[in-house]
């Protein structure tokens, strides 16, 4: 899959000097760095979405005493 990406010109002379100082492809790093990062990404904006939706009342929130009283345990 491709995609296009735009960098701050500060970005692109970084990943230009290390693609250029490393005979490695500015696509490489731009891979590994995607590849190394997307789960704190998807934690951080996943977990935003969710806290959003549970403030907005669209999502439920279950305590651990309200699991316990529906599933009959009791204290």
């Amino acid at each position: 899959m491709s995609t296009s990406v735009r960098f701050s010109p500060e970005i692109e002379e970084r990943l230009d000097r290390l693609a250029r100082e490393t005979g490695r492809a500015k696509s490489f790093y731009i891979k590994q760095m995607v590849e190394g990062n997307i789960d704190a990404v998807e934690d951080c904006y996943l977990a935003e979405s969710v806290l959003e939706r549970i403030r907005s009342g669209k999502e439920a929130v279950h305590t651990s005493a309200s699991v316990r009283d529906q599933l009959g345990l009791g204290d």
